[in-house]
């Protein structure tokens, strides 16, 4: 990956868009955030995935036409999330802007994100009420993101939806990797900021294609298990491990004292499967629960000694 990285001064707003093959959109995207965004300090930062069309040509001559675009080229397609990584390292605004490249997302919304950041929110995450998607892609996404409300407890509608507003504490305190941007709203409010949501306009695709398969749901289910056991159990890790330990020594010692009745009043247990599964659940309950006490440990002394709150020195 390549860039011109300039870290010197701070900016009032950056604005994110990641993109992969995306030549029809970005001159237009481009204009749009420019009108947009006048009249403020900003940048715009693309980050090009990768992309086999003529994307990276387009973006350079954005680039030598605008002072104020910024560029990121991957040599390779490393995933969204990999992009907005790379985004939120060179971003310089107070706040940070991530946008969809393919013009789905309206920049239009961008003053009203800004609005209701003012309200006191440090995240605010866009809602597409009427998606212009077709019903593969609604429908899965709708009960992914009940099911991720569900289990977060984070009231939202539209945890993936590429529109949102961040305030630079948030982007700099927040690890995204994997397929992780899908649960932005769920990491940073594991580290105790406030998420709010506002309804947002969604456009049909007008240039290119969909990136995104039917595989990425069920890969959704399995980073949503990652983020839960990442933002409940990291810091307690006995909490889980040692319910399952005991739930699983309970049921052995519940099978076997069964068993043990039996055979004292005259009837084998030797070759019976329940048997074998008493002794199963009394290791499992053994294993899970040293397990848990292992990760309590490597918790208590991983753990930074740092202060986790923010510090006013008296008035002298």
């Amino acid at each position: 990956m390549s860039s011109g990285r300039n870290c010197e001064g701070v900016v009032e707003l950056s604005v994110i868009a990641p993109l992969l093959d995306e030549e029809g959109s970005l001159e237009e995207l481009h204009r749009r955030l420019t009108e947009v965004l006048n009249g403020r300090e900003y940048e715009i930062i693309f980050i090009d995935d990768g992309s086999k069309d003529n994307s990276p040509k387009i973006l350079k001559s954005l680039k030598e036409s605008d002072a104020r675009v910024g560029l990121v080229t991957f040599r390779r397609n490393f995933g969204k999330s990999a992009a907005l990584a790379e985004g939120f390292y060179r971003a310089r605004g107070d706040i940070v802007i991530t946008i969809d490249a393919d013009l789905q997302d309206d920049p239009n919304e961008i003053p009203n994100l800004l609005r209701k950041l003012d309200e006191g929110y440090d995240l605010v995450s866009g809602w597409k009420v009427k998606r212009r998607d077709p019903l593969s892609k609604t429908v899965p996404s709708r009960l992914f993101n009940r099911i991720t409300a569900l289990l977060s407890g984070i009231p939202l509608h539209d945890f993936n939806c590429g529109l949102k507003a961040y305030r630079r504490a948030v982007i700099k305190n927040i690890n995204v990797y994997g397929q992780l941007h899908r649960f932005l709203p769920v990491l940073a409010k594991m580290e105790g900021y406030s998420i709010g949501e506002i309804e947002v306009v969604h456009h049909p695709r007008r240039f290119g294609r969909t990136k995104f398969g039917v595989s990425r749901f069920l890969y959704g289910f399995l980073d949503l298990l990652t983020v839960l056991f990442i933002t409940r159990y990291t810091r307690q890790p006995m909490h889980l491990f040692g319910f399952l330990g005991i739930s699983a020594l309970i049921a052995g010692v519940i099978i076997n004292l069964y068993l043990t009745v039996l055979w004292f009043q005259g009837f084998p247990i030797a070759g019976r499967p329940l048997f074998f599964l008493g002794i199963l659940l009394i290791l499992l309950g053994v294993q899970s629960f040293a397990i848990g006490l292992l990760g309590e440990m490597i918790a208590r002394f991983g753990t930074k000694d740092a202060a986790i709150g923010e510090f006013q020195p008296p008035r002298v």
